[in-house]
């Protein structure tokens, strides 16, 4: 029941790989699209979904795979040592492309290579950390990844004023991709639990059917909190990726800035984001992962709504700082909420469910901003759209009664073969 510290850092550093690659991404190819070859805000939108398009179609289901997967160096590391080189590859590629169909084929690579390794690097923590001790350990992963983020915003942003091309930020991204999985393959090694041979399906196509059976499997209180959950998990990743999407061009069209400022911007955020990433982890732990996430969906609406009418760039830095503190109290706890409904053996299955949500907003949000704006021509709504979906997400949320750590006792004496609701029945007997 203690956190192994040191495993879980260097856990990190495969979502550390992640969050810089999609924070570049995000912030720096809209404005290429815009720039170089003039597309219009919805079609901006509808490409910067294809990412979200393959999240939704293959994470759940590489989540499955690696669950049943089994190999001498894991059920996760072989899917990121195949993934996460790769993906380095294609997002060297991708501002050195010289048409747009080019730059859609590595765009469409980019995004399917990436898709097969971030269930897997993200199970890893649920893998290898008891229940009770998951919001602290997801504190520490997502401060790697927030550091994943900075470097993204503030050296990406930086290089990327520099080097308009965006050769050298994506150059910058690559390495630092490439640095983490060495950190990875060389210093993690998954126990042998992780590794426990799960009954295949029966037919290669029954990997749905699978995740559909192992969700209804649950209590039906159990089942109506997880989907309220993933409900929620969709409109918070609405807002937050309608924001992430089109910051840049917001600042640009809004306040006048460039587009590199405007992803160094970005960085107070994730700089804030950081900073509170594990102290969120630790109040989820302290008065709940619920409560928490309702002060962290309270207060980022209170820190955007004044976006709408506020210019002075010294208040929305302040306000950008305080929303990075809220989206951690948020994004800290969300996950251990959905796997702690999971067996032990089925942690990748629940991680999917979770990113299947998170993937499905970020497919659909882009695209309705997109026509908002273009129907509109007004980047100023873009705060209206995303504090609307962060107050749907606080109602649902809200009727949630499942998904908080169990006490270190009950956790203690769990048996990783039983799903959660078997082993709540049990406890109670």
């Amino acid at each position: 029941m203690k956190l192994n510290w040191k495993r879980t850092l260097l856990i990190g550093f495969g979502f550390l790989a992640s969050s810089l690659a999609w924070s570049l991404y995000n912030s720096l190819v809209p404005t290429m699209l815009e720039e170089r070859y003039g597309l219009s805000t919805m079609l901006i939108g509808t490409i910067m979904a294809i990412d979200n398009f393959f999240g939704v179609v293959f994470q759940p289901l590489v989540g499955v795979l690696s669950d049943h997967t089994n190999t001498r160096f894991g059920k996760r590391i072989p899917w990121i040592a195949f993934g996460l080189p790769l993906s380095a590859i294609a997002f060297f590629f991708i501002p050195r492309t010289g048409t747009l169909g080019m730059m859609m084929a590595v765009i469409i690579l980019f995004n399917f290579l990436m898709s097969l390794w971030r269930s897997p690097v993200i199970a890893l923590m649920p893998d290898v950390t008891p229940r009770p001790l998951r919001s602290k350990a997801n504190g520490i992963i997502n401060l790697m990844g927030g550091i994943g983020s900075i470097i993204a915003f503030f050296v990406g942003g930086w290089l990327a004023v520099r080097d308009e091309s965006n050769n050298t930020s994506f150059l910058m991204g690559a390495a630092v991709m490439v640095v983490s999985l060495i950190v990875l393959l060389l210093f993690v090694r998954e126990p042998v639990r992780a590794a426990v041979s799960i009954p295949r399906p029966k037919k290669r196509n029954n990997t749905l059917a699978t995740m559909r059976e192992t969700m209804f499997s649950l209590s039906k209180p159990e089942l109506i909190s997880l989907v309220l959950m993933l409900v929620a998990i969709f409109f918070w990743f609405a807002g937050y990726n309608a924001i992430e999407t089109f910051f840049t061009l917001y600042v640009v069209n809004v306040h006048g800035l460039t587009a590199g400022a405007g992803t160094q911007m970005l960085t107070i955020f994730s700089v804030a984001f950081v900073f509170f990433a594990f102290p969120a982890g630790l109040i989820g732990s302290k008065i709940g992962r619920k409560k928490t996430i309702l002060i962290g969906l309270t207060g980022l609406i209170v820190c955007f709504i004044p976006f709408i009418f506020v210019e002075q760039l010294i208040l929305l830095q302040i306000l950008l700082g305080l929303g990075g503190l809220f989206w951690a109290c948020i994004n800290i706890n969300s996950l251990p909420m959905v796997v702690e409904l999971a067996s032990d053996t089925l942690v990748g299955t629940f991680t999917g469910y979770y990113y299947f949500a998170s993937f499905s907003a970020a497919i659909l949000s882009p695209i309705a901003f997109g026509f908002d704006r273009d129907l509109t021509q007004n980047y100023s709504n873009l705060m209206v759209y995303a504090c609307a979906a962060f107050f749907f997400a606080l109602l649902a949320i809200s009727f949630v009664r499942h998904g908080e750590a169990a006490t270190p006792d009950a956790a203690g004496g769990n048996n990783p073969s039983l799903p959660a609701s078997s082993q709540e029945i049990r406890d109670g007997e």
